[in-house]
């Protein structure tokens, strides 16, 4: 990469903003944006910052849906948190870690607890008992089917279907996430050792993405579907999925090197452009155009790797936040 010290840079209009810890998710509801942090905290920026403490213990995951940030916490609570700074608890489990969470459409809610799934819809609420621990939750762009990631492969079901056989995607290791291609034609799980793993589900056909130097821990669509991002290596990996095969028999697109041994911590595809936005483990946050590898610097490196990343849904304000609780919004 060239120094970031020659590229156009926008660091300079980065509104900072100090979240008090470990920012474990980035996303924006409406025009806020907001923040989940390790120690518990849900910070809500707008005109004023509302600080709500929705948890006890740590937040280990979040999801939300544009109106509301729904998380997950160590102290067995699921907590949801409105653009107002609104609480309210909607799921309390004493004793217990909710370690995952998501949200699909018309209001589902799924989440986790050791090796069971629980989903909430509007006819009423599921339980799902898997052969080992949940790794990872995802609901389907249509219709109402998750996808749960576990020990030796996924579980695809149907929420509205209480009859349903699950189906089983089998495949040897740890998957610890997952996620669906925007157009539902593939899944792709992340595993604990460095490489993706995925699905056509049209046919079960696999798919392998390796040559990780590290476990990869950010993975998202740009919004037309043609490619997955990925952190995890020194490059912003890019696979393609443009045809019917997804990346089969292809090779990635390698964009955006770290400086030295820095490596990509996390990616965010821009809602509405071939665009993306990378963190690295120093702390630097860079924008990516994909039609020419061209780079912008966002923010320059702090020491501290980037852990979240966000885009508003209109694509004019990015939100980054880092494991040692500097986090900032950049309005392009």
């Amino acid at each position: 990469m060239t120094s970031p010290e020659t590229l156009p840079s926008l660091a300079q209009k980065v509104r900072p903003i100090e979240t008090g810890s470990h920012v474990v998710a980035a996303a924006f509801l409406g025009e806020c944006a907001v923040f989940a942090t390790g120690e518990g905290e849900v910070l809500v920026t707008g005109e004023s910052e509302a600080r709500v403490k929705a948890h006890s213990g740590a937040i280990l995951e979040a999801a939300n849906d544009g109106n509301r940030i729904v998380t997950a916490g160590d102290d067995g609570r699921l907590v949801a948190v409105d653009r107002q700074g609104q609480s309210e608890t909607l799921v309390e489990a004493p004793g217990k870690w909710i370690d995952h969470v998501a949200l699909g459409p018309d209001g589902a809610l799924a989440w986790s607890v050791g090796r069971t799934v629980f989903a909430r819809t509007q006819k009423g609420e599921n339980k799902l008992d898997l052969p080992s621990t949940v790794g990872g939750l995802a609901f389907a762009p249509k219709g109402l089917r998750i996808a749960i990631a576990h020990y030796n492969g996924a579980t695809l079901i149907y929420l509205n279907a209480p009859e349903a056989v699950p189906e089983l995607l089998g495949w040897k290791g740890s998957h610890l996430g997952d996620l669906f291609s925007p157009d539902g034609r593939f899944l792709i799980t992340v595993m604990q050792e460095p490489t993706l793993h995925g699905w056509r589900l049209a046919d079960g056909q696999h798919m392998r993405m390796s040559g990780y130097p590290g476990r990869v821990r950010s993975i998202g669509f740009t919004a037309d579907g043609k490619w997955l991002a990925t952190s995890g290596a020194r490059e912003v990996i890019l696979w393609p999925f443009q045809g019917k095969d997804g990346p089969m028999g292809k090779e990635p697109r390698l964009l955006a090197p770290g400086q030295g041994e820095t490596r990509v911590s996390a990616v965010a595809c821009h809602p509405k452009h071939e665009v993306l936005a990378a963190g690295y483990s120093d702390g630097m946050v860079m924008l990516v155009r994909l039609a020419d590898g061209a780079l912008i610097l966002a923010r320059r490196a702090s020491g501290s790797p980037v852990s979240a990343l966000a885009w508003r849904a209109d694509g004019q304000v990015l939100a980054f936040g880092s494991e040692d609780g500097q986090a900032g919004l950049l309005a392009l």
